[in-house]
């Protein structure tokens, strides 16, 4: 003898009962038209996986990226009233006829719902079996899926091609964090910059990385101060960051200004203050660290040089200039 589904009698109204296996229960009529499209709301989806409203729009949230506007949308105040009152005379209509699962189905899908549900198109439930990640979302996904090719304006549905989307889906997931794993662990065996580089002659592409990546590794500002600059220069601290400053002292140089203008226009301002003396050595500031630079920056490797990260503050040197 079969058995009638037992009433929700004693439960909060926003629990949810599975009753999707049934033999009479027809997934059709909670197939939708909103918008021109159909869809199914979010407290049916939630009644046929067996799981709480709350719960399912809490894994859609944690996974945004997966629900764009076509996979989802929340109704509007208006499209709610009316939706609200078209379930209120169908639950009305069920009751007159005495129909058990259809007045189950009609309790379970208003009952408890205060917010305006969200609308999930046919692409949008097939995405939601790889949140929930269960035997039972897979399942329930595959029947909705069947339901939708009965309608007219939903086609190419294959029950055995959704199965084979969501295993992708899943391995995608977990592909994703294996690489994300990969990736951090080549960042933390990544070699670090030396306090302390030399180069020999010739060796002019080593020098000029060396000194790029510092720049890269510049988070607030970066000071040069070389005798002689040019171009390249310019080229070299446009490697910085975003919102990284960069300052020049160097000597007067009528072809540099004239490029410095150039490139200002165009480019992130590089500043530049004319050194008051003449200056021995040059000094590459890089935040709150200090280098001492064996050459100017535009001829590192073209000679045996070193770069030195020295002891002293960036404000000392700074002042020296003074």
């Amino acid at each position: 003898m079969e058995k009638t589904p037992k009433k929700n009698v004693g439960k909060k109204a926003s629990e949810v009962v599975a009753i999707c296996d049934h033999p009479n229960f027809n997934v059709e009529s909670l197939i939708r038209t909103i918008r021109g499209q159909k869809v199914m709301l979010d407290f049916d989806l939630s009644m046929l996986y067996g799981v709480q409203n709350k719960r399912l729009n809490e894994q859609v949230k944690r996974n945004k990226e997966r629900f764009p506007d076509d996979f989802m949308f929340q109704l509007t105040q208006e499209e709610w009233s009316i939706l609200r009152s078209q379930i209120a005379t169908a639950k009305q209509l069920d009751n007159e006829k005495n129909s058990n699962l259809k007045s189950q189905i009609a309790t379970s899908s208003w009952g408890g719902v205060r917010k305006r549900p969200y609308a999930f198109t046919r692409n949008g439930i097939a995405m939601l079996s790889s949140v929930l990640r269960s035997e039972t979302a897979v399942d329930v996904n595959i029947r909705i899926m069947r339901a939708f090719t009965s309608i007219p304006q939903i086609v190419n549905n294959n029950a055995l091609m959704m199965q084979r989307i969501l295993n992708v889906e899943m391995h995608q997931i977990e592909t994703d964090e294996k690489v994300n794993q990969i990736l951090k662990t080549i960042e933390a065996n990544s070699p670090k910059l030396l306090n302390e580089k030399i180069f020999a002659t010739g060796c002019v592409w080593d020098a000029w990385a060396y000194v790029s990546d510092l720049v890269r590794s510049a988070k607030r500002r970066i000071v040069l101060i070389d005798n002689f600059v040019d171009d390249r220069v310019l080229s070299l601290l446009d490697k910085r960051g975003d919102g990284v400053e960069a300052m020049i002292h160097s000597r007067y140089s009528e072809s540099f200004l004239t490029d410095l203008h150039k490139h200002n226009v165009q480019q992130r301002e590089i500043k530049f203050t004319q050194l008051p003396h003449r200056n021995h050595d040059r000094f590459l500031i890089i935040d709150d660290e200090v280098y001492l630079l064996g050459a100017s920056v535009k001829d590192m490797g073209v000679g045996l040089c070193a770069i030195t990260k020295m002891q002293t503050t960036p404000e000392t040197v700074l002042g020296l200039l003074e």
